[in-house]
């Protein structure tokens, strides 16, 4: 009886080890690589540079005077409006007392010069009613008399642009009034009351009394690599975004290439311009820094996949991705690729929108040392 049971016990302790070792034969010949899957989604496509810059307004006027003299009231601030004509400074002129004595002692003289130039005309006018003399000598000292005058009348005006700046026959070519050139923000005002300013001439610029500007009509102002500059044109469409206005983009339109470039840094740098379609009820205050994402191309609700999805022939070089067709079996499918912008790529044809896409460079976690004790 004893051996029977023996002979048992050992049959049931064979029976179990012999199933042990088949059972991890079979979970061995299984494969111990699960792959996911993904499928396709509906995206919107842009292949795009980018450029640095600032935005401008696209018209800015430097408001200059036509005379010389220290501003004596200043109406304006930064950050006023102003319309055209609207008065910006009046300006004292301070005259030289040197040209001044000249101007008052020459303007003495033609007016001397004028009476004895009248006394003379009348003579001659009693003579020339009592025929003495011909109507030829009546017509010198005549013509005398009004020469007198209009020296007189020149030695004035000259008095009175040395004392005040400007004369009355003189209207807008010289006046102590500086008004606005155009409709607009007062932008900068350089100047304090009692600064003296320069007319503006051929020989010097002028003295900058404001700068005023159309803050509604605003311009991009960038510069592309010269790498970049083979890829763009005029007229495409342009994304800014203003680092000190957040979550806000502002179209534009590429108006302007330079044809040629400036090196800056070891780089050649191409300049350009665009502007703004609207700036959304946005105020945009001048010179702000700016990216504009210039749209080389674009392909709007398109089916596209995940660029690390897709696997390349080793000997065509062609584009292909594995779709699933059944539990963990895959079949090759050769795919017709479009624009991509470095993650996601529109697929033209060679799949359809449900099919399950293998992929086939998971990355695996690292086994953690806790995990491998």
């Amino acid at each position: 009886m004893k051996k029977v049971v023996t002979i048992v016990v050992i049959l049931i302790i064979v029976s179990l080890f012999g199933g042990s070792l088949y059972y991890l034969y079979q979970k061995n010949q299984e494969s111990l690589l699960v792959f996911q899957t993904e499928q396709s989604t509906v995206e919107t496509i842009i292949r795009k540079t980018v450029a640095t810059g600032t935005l401008k307004p696209r018209e800015e006027v430097e408001v200059k005077p036509n005379i010389s003299g220290i501003v004596d009231v200043l109406l304006v601030k930064p950050g006023d409006m102003v319309q055209v004509g609207d008065l910006v400074a009046q300006l004292k002129v301070v005259p030289n007392i040197t040209s001044l004595n000249s101007a008052k002692n020459q303007l003495r003289q033609t007016r001397i010069n004028l009476e004895n130039e009248n006394k003379l005309f009348n003579r001659q006018k009693e003579l020339f009613e009592k025929g003495v003399i011909s109507a030829n000598d009546f017509d010198l000292a005549k013509n005398a008399m009004d020469n007198a005058k209009q020296n007189v009348a020149a030695a004035e005006e000259n008095y009175e642009i040395i004392q005040t700046g400007t004369t009355q026959d003189a209207g807008n070519a010289a006046t102590t009034e500086i008004k606005a050139r155009i409709s607009g923000m007062v932008l900068n005002v350089p100047i304090k009351v009692g600064n003296q300013v320069i007319e503006a001439n051929n020989f010097n610029e002028g003295t900058t009394i404001a700068t005023i500007a159309k803050v509604d009509d605003m311009i991009f102002e960038g510069k592309v690599d010269e790498s970049e500059v083979g890829k763009i044109k005029e007229n495409l469409p342009l994304e800014i975004t203003v680092g000190a206005i957040e979550n806000t983009t502002f179209d534009a339109i590429l108006d302007y290439i330079a044809p040629q470039g400036v090196e800056e840094n070891g780089a050649v740098q191409f300049e350009i311009e665009g502007s703004l379609k609207e700036t959304k009820g946005i105020f945009i205050r001048a010179g702000l820094s700016a990216n504009a994402s210039i749209i080389l191309e674009k392909a709007e609700d398109v089916m596209a996949i995940k660029e690390a999805l897709i696997q390349f022939d080793r000997e065509t070089k062609a584009p292909f991705v594995e779709v699933e067709v059944g539990n963990q079996e895959f079949e090759r499918r050769d795919i017709e690729l479009g624009l991509s912008d470095g993650i996601n790529v529109h697929v033209k044809s060679g799949i359809v929108k449900d099919d399950k896409i293998k992929i086939w460079n998971r990355v695996e976690r690292p086994i953690s040392k806790s995990s491998r004790r």
